[in-house]
């Protein structure tokens, strides 16, 4: 299942909503809206993390005016949500009790710890 992108900031767990891009033949730094795919060297940022990120001495920040709102789902995030539910919805098969000898008919075994004797076929 595909989770949906983290700020980047070390330690933070909230969704990103915003992307960092550094433009140094400018010396500029810009904050915008969420790109649609994470690219190296850009960094995902949570809203709070966007709208205190101070730049550089001598550079320049560029910030979204508007509102920075999480991406709408994609078919992916919904079709993962699906399997989940009909994953978590699946019964669980009784597992076997390992203290309890399962037994073929005409076959007998002995058990002793962990070791099992199991007399030769004929």
């Amino acid at each position: 299942m595909r989770s949906p992108r983290r700020c980047s900031r070390n330690g933070c767990p909230r969704q990103a909503v915003a992307t960092l891009t550094y433009v140094y033949s400018d010396s500029t730094a810009v904050v915008g809206p969420l790109a649609a795919f994470a690219e190296p060297h850009t960094y995902d940022l949570c809203e709070p993390h966007a709208r205190s990120l101070t730049a550089p001495r001598g550079w320049e920040l560029v910030r979204h005016d508007g509102d920075f709102a999480p991406p709408p789902p994609t078919t992916d995030d919904l079709v993962a949500l699906a399997d989940a539910v009909r994953e978590a919805a699946r019964p669980v098969p009784p597992r076997p009790d390992p203290h309890q000898e399962q037994q073929q008919p005409g076959h007998q075994t002995g058990r002793r710890g962990h070791l099992r004797v199991i007399p030769p076929s004929h």
